[in-house]
């Protein structure tokens, strides 16, 4: 249960991040997938983090603080078309040192649209997340835009594609903003690792 979010910083030096010794978890997936949303139903603040029409709105590292004990980070998506070959690599870049570098980092959502099959750049994400050993569940958006069968065929089709190249498919939650579905199945997620951590 969230009682309280904060925006504590955005920036784009991995450096300048909090130095507070507190969990971290990061949420990041492609442009458009419906993270800001996400993000504002599990704090239960439809203003937390900005949701717009256009695609690529988050270009910084954003960090909130939850009930003063845990980091949510808000990161920008990657593969967003509308911003030149330059801006894209410096975005790349910070994403990259941001996995590399941050201590505190406890685990990654990688966000995917439950409604596509499997995209190349999600894959290639979640593989580089593996060859870089860091933890990561995905985060399965938009359920309330397909009946519970077509959501059970998809999840089935990211298993057989991941489960070609990995030993065991990683935790997974389906979600949707909408009805608040998977909600508190992904909080009580966060917060069983936060209470391992103690």
């Amino acid at each position: 249960m969230i009682t309280k979010a904060e925006f504590i910083v955005s920036n784009s030096d991995v450096s300048k991040c909090p130095s507070e010794p507190i969990p971290e978890y990061a949420f990041i997936g492609r442009s458009n997938v419906g993270k800001s949303s996400l993000i504002n139903m599990l704090t239960n603040n439809k203003n937390l983090a900005k949701t717009s029409g256009r695609p690529g709105k988050t270009q910084l590292i954003n960090h909130f603080k939850i009930n003063n004990n845990w980091f949510l980070v808000d990161l920008p998506g990657y593969g967003y078309a509308r911003v030149s070959k330059t801006t894209k690599k410096t975005f790349q870049k910070f994403i990259t040192q941001y996995f590399e570098k941050r201590q505190q980092l406890v685990c990654a959502f990688v966000l995917v649209d439950i409604r596509h099959e499997p995209q190349k750049i999600d894959l290639e994400f979640m593989q580089w997340l593996g060859e870089n050993a860091i933890p990561f569940c995905i985060v399965f958006t938009k359920a309330d835009k397909l009946k519970p069968g077509a959501i059970e065929r998809n999840v089935e089709v990211y298993k057989q594609i991941l489960l070609e190249t990995w030993e065991e498919f990683p935790p997974y939650f389906v979600t949707s903003s909408e009805n608040k579905t998977g909600k508190e199945e992904l909080l009580q997620y966060i917060d069983n690792i936060n209470k391992s951590l103690r």
